[in-house]
């Protein structure tokens, strides 16, 4: 079993005390939860509560049930083998791609075929609607797909000028 343990990060819940958790896998790789009272909860999920804008920030350890069992308050605050696990376990949970290049765009009027490179390789997808694409905080935005899978430019400043010039006739 591939165990690690952190003590004191436990945001306390109405019925316990703050206190230590383990964390683990079972013979069918599900995450396995040892809490403070010794509970073991099977099949726990980690979920990130601002997954774009703090990312290292809030992360849940959900139970089966979907009541949370943990919470953390940062990821940095884990030691490197916990935090290695956790980030492990979100990367599989979580699939948003970061454009880095905007190749070619079909059409100025959607909807329109996008070719693009992302962290995860070379794409294309279609946009919908240019109510697809959502303005963050801090010149970030995210791209829906029609199949509803979400495209993350992280900084639009940072693409390379024809990327951007291409942006600019859907913003």
């Amino acid at each position: 079993m591939n165990e690690s343990s952190v003590r004191g990060l436990r945001k306390p819940g109405p019925n316990d005390d703050a206190g230590g958790f383990s964390l683990s896998r079972d013979a069918f790789g599900r995450l396995v939860l040892r809490d403070a009272d010794g509970a073991v909860h099977v099949g726990v999920v980690p979920v990130r509560a601002f997954p774009i804008s703090a990312a290292d920030e809030g992360i849940s350890l959900l139970g089966t049930d979907g009541r949370e069992r943990v919470w953390i308050d940062r990821l940095s605050s884990l030691d490197a083998a916990t935090r290695s696990f956790l980030e492990e376990e979100l990367a599989a949970r979580e699939f948003v791609p970061e454009i880095r290049r905007i190749h070619t765009v079909s059409s100025f009027f959607t909807p329109s075929t996008w070719r693009v490179a992302t962290d995860r390789g070379e794409t294309q997808f279609v946009l919908r609607g240019e109510e697809a694409i959502r303005r963050l905080p801090g010149n970030v935005l995210l791209i829906a797909d029609e199949n509803g899978v979400h495209y993350l430019v992280r900084n639009v400043e940072a693409l390379d000028p024809a990327s951007r010039k291409l942006l600019d006739r859907f913003m």
